[in-house]
């Protein structure tokens, strides 16, 4: 049995960072999480303010870089991460009735 004291705070490698915050490192994913899901009616919009509508240049730079085609030719789309599946969405109005996305993302809310 140790006699060491113990403070109540996880040992520095039981730790992950979060925010400006150390915190147990079990809890970071449920911590995320917890963000997200607070969030994510509201994601879109947040990235608008936060980023000045630069985040929508740059996905539409992404689905022009993908190419979909107009066509029935299959093109098939993995976004994983997907969030609230903007990109998919640019993706699937940019091709033709080929193309199809399958979206998914850790967050059942960001859906």
């Amino acid at each position: 049995m140790s006699s060491a004291p113990t403070s109540g705070k996880p040992a520095a490698d039981d730790t992950a960072s979060f925010g400006f915050n150390e915190v147990a490192a079990d809890a970071r994913q449920r911590l995320v999480n917890d963000v997200f899901a607070s969030v994510a009616g509201r994601y879109d919009l947040m990235n608008d303010l936060m980023s000045g509508g630069l985040h929508r240049l740059w996905k539409d730079d992404l689905v022009a870089w993908l190419a979909p085609p107009k066509t029935a030719r299959r093109f098939d789309l993995i976004d994983v991460a997907g969030g609230t599946g903007d990109i998919a969405g640019r993706f699937l109005e940019a091709g033709g009735p080929g193309c199809a996305a399958v979206l998914c993302d850790i967050n059942p809310a960001m859906l």
